[in-house]
């Protein structure tokens, strides 16, 4: 199975090279950087590290539409730039892909911190994903790329694209949530304060679970570079 692993960014340049060779080393069939137009060196670090870089506007619904329009594998994989996978996961999601019965699903939860408060968010976090079936982009989505094109992709809005992608999703066909993990850093949760990136995050959801204005919600949601 040739898998398109695809990574949208925006001013990354502290962290998509380590990202990337990571990546690399998982020997996907082609890795595409959508860049929404960095100021910083992420689409000089993309051009070295990536088989290819789209740019366009900043909005990552439309930065990962553009690049599974150009991706030629037959399973998409969305990661953050702050995102790592380790070997074993990458494998099992393959694993459970070449199965028809999967049109896609995520990887559970790790955010890397040694803090209690955050190890209790990602139990939270992955609790949520389970039994209520809420995944974060964070999480790693994977789709079959027909089942991707047929549901039109993310939705064009500026913010809990991932959320609404996956319930799509789990209406469209078989998901599978992998024990496997997604890592991902905890820069936003260190920046911001735990308690306030926590609160902050689950009042987001519920509004926007509600049918609250995507526009509206960014006003509280700042990019953490």
């Amino acid at each position: 199975m040739k898998v398109s692993i695809i990574i949208p960014t925006l001013n990354e340049g502290l962290v998509l090279e380590k990202a990337l060779t990571q990546i690399q080393q998982l020997s996907p069939h082609e890795v595409i950087v959508s860049d929404g137009g960095s100021t910083d060196n992420t689409c000089h670090i993309a051009q070295n590290f990536s088989h290819s870089l789209v740019i366009g506007s900043a909005s990552r619904a439309r930065q990962m539409n553009a690049a599974a329009d150009k991706a030629t594998g037959d399973l998409l994989l969305f990661l953050h730039a702050d995102n790592r996978l380790e070997p074993e996961s990458y494998r099992k999601m393959l694993e459970f892909m070449d199965n028809s019965k999967w049109i896609g699903g995520a990887f559970t939860l790790c955010i890397e911190s040694n803090k209690w408060s955050i190890n209790l968010i990602t139990l939270l976090a992955n609790i949520r994903s389970k039994y209520l079936g809420l995944a974060y982009g964070d999480q790693g989505f994977f789709v079959r790329k027909e089942v991707f094109k047929s549901m039109e992709g993310f939705s064009p809005i500026p913010i809990c694209e991932d959320m609404e992608f996956y319930r799509r999703l789990r209406k469209k066909g078989s998901v599978i949530l992998l024990k496997e993990k997604a890592h991902t850093s905890a820069r936003r949760w260190v920046k911001e304060g735990v308690v306030f990136t926590t609160a902050r995050n689950i009042f987001i959801a519920i509004l926007f679970g509600i049918g609250f204005p995507p526009r509206t919600l960014t006003k509280w949601y700042q990019t953490i570079r």
